[in-house]
């Protein structure tokens, strides 16, 4: 049985901090003058009085470090007990909405899925439209921590390989994690000041740019408006493409640019393959809309590149409704959400990473076959790549595949029509956030979708954002005995 006292001490600082982070929305309504701030304050101080006494009865372990069986209760810890907290202000105060919807709301803030079950995101209480700013923003930095400091550790769907030579984001120039830590946070916190400060000069508002600057950053895709980008002036929908492009980029490689190495950044095989994918994807969705749709270009151009943008970092903004597009780019817009942004990002789905070892070791396998009596291995960016990063990688890739077709099928089975239901756990498990289907066409949130779908979405969105292999560890019995 594993020591819980090391997860528990960590989870109740985490814990802690969360609620000193509710300070900043209650500080909001107090200047507002909007009597909400008592009950954003309550969720504040039970969050505190919860975090703070799991932190104190756990104390003596704190010099400890964690173990690779710890790490995993920890990482799963997070995504799992930390929203439930984060859901206070929305159960407590307005919108005043069951847990069900409110755990549902937190955890798509936390994973940065961006899917909402609010609707009239212009009349809520300005604490409540900070604070899911804030959960976007706070969890895009959390995937972060998580996949640059514990993932390669933990060997989670060919993770292994950013520990070898090969890949030098770690071993030479961040060799601790609090190094990580810090430049991690430099890197974050100067994107999002830049993004806010850029929205700021478009047109957005003081509130406004900062929660889109947030969200972009992190790929986290909550708005202040229920219109989302389509709501602001041209020149923010262009500069909110590139935030999102430069969102789902490996953190790491910002700040080895900073450090004056240019070549980690244009050098890396995943970056270039990442945004020479999206132009692949955009190119087509224009020809194809400017085919079929009267339309400026310049529209037809802009729309296109910021949803195929969303679509790929998983940030769920969106500046027009893609099924009136046809059937073709519907497919494009599924392939591109199935893939996702760079591995070290907060983006969601397969990665640029894992789908480039896929298309590497379907090549290595055709190989082979003219070459029955020749050893060919796969390879990733001029280096061979062993079973502890194919075996892992593959089994993710497999387990996510067949997890989408059953779960879709899971949620259809509880109502929901199968074109609705196969785009939500689409969307949920690669933390995409893209609303989708005739469900969710009435106010392009999961508002309409039942409470026994909600939970099934919510439970996706943790699966998503966790690691298939990392549940499939937990749920092992030769884990808890180990």
């Amino acid at each position: 049985m594993p020591d819980f006292g090391p997860v528990f001490h960590h989870l109740g600082l985490i814990i802690v901090a969360l609620g000193v982070a509710m300070l900043a929305p209650v500080a909001l309504d107090l200047a507002l003058a909007d009597p909400n701030w008592e009950e954003v304050f309550e969720a504040c101080i039970e969050t505190l009085l919860v975090g703070a006494l799991l932190a104190l009865a756990s104390a003596h372990h704190q010099s400890e470090g964690l173990s690779l069986r710890q790490a995993y209760l920890l990482t799963a810890g997070i995504w799992i007990v930390v929203p439930v907290f984060a859901a206070l202000p929305f159960v407590h105060g307005k919108p005043d909405v069951t847990l069900t919807d409110a755990y549902f709301e937190a955890v798509s803030g936390i994973t940065t899925t961006g899917y909402s079950v609010f609707t009239g995101l212009e009349d809520l209480p300005k604490s409540v439209v900070l604070w899911r700013g804030m959960l976007n923003w706070m969890g895009g930095l959390g995937i972060a921590f998580v996949a640059m400091i514990f993932l390669p550790v933990m060997r989670i769907g060919g993770m292994r390989y950013f520990q070898t030579e090969g890949f030098d984001t770690l071993g030479k120039i961040l060799p601790r994690a609090r190094d990580i830590a810090v430049s991690l946070l430099q890197v974050y916190t100067g994107l999002t000041l830049a993004a806010m400060m850029v929205f700021g000069i478009c047109g957005m508002g003081l509130l406004d740019a900062l929660v889109h600057a947030m969200a972009a950053i992190a790929t986290g895709g909550f708005s202040t408006q229920d219109a989302g980008f389509s709501a602001y002036s041209v020149p923010a929908q262009y500069f909110g493409t590139l935030f999102m492009i430069l969102g789902a980029v490996p953190y790491i490689r910002f700040f080895q640019l900073m450090q004056g190495h240019p070549r980690a950044l244009f050098s890396d095989s995943q970056v270039r393959a990442y945004l020479r994918w999206y132009l692949y994807a955009c190119a087509a969705v224009v020809v194809a809309r400017a085919v079929t749709e009267d339309l400026p270009f310049e529209q037809i151009l802009r729309e296109s590149t910021f949803n195929i943008a969303s679509l790929l970092t998983g940030t769920g903004f969106g500046v027009h409704a893609i099924e009136p597009w046809g059937a073709f780019v519907m497919v494009v817009a599924f392939l591109v959400g199935m893939i996702g942004g760079c591995t070290g990002s907060s983006s969601g789905a397969l990665s640029v990473f894992r789908v480039q070892v896929v298309f590497a070791a379907i090549a290595s396998a055709i190989r082979q076959q003219y070459s029955p009596h020749r050893v060919v291995r796969a390879r990733y960016d001029g280096k061979a790549l062993d079973e502890q990063v194919m075996g892992p990688l593959m089994l993710h890739v497999s387990a996510y595949i067949l997890t989408l077709g059953v779960l879709s099928v899971a949620l259809s089975m509880t109502g929901v029509d199968f074109t609705s239901a196969l785009f939500a756990i689409w969307g949920c498990l690669g933390n995409i956030g893209f609303a989708v289907g005739p469900l969710t066409a009435r106010t392009g949130t999961m508002v309409d979708f039942n409470d026994a779908a909600t939970w099934i979405m919510t439970l996706t969105m943790l699966l998503g954002r966790l690691g298939l292999l990392a549940i499939l560890v937990i749920a092992l019995p030769r884990f808890w005995r180990g």
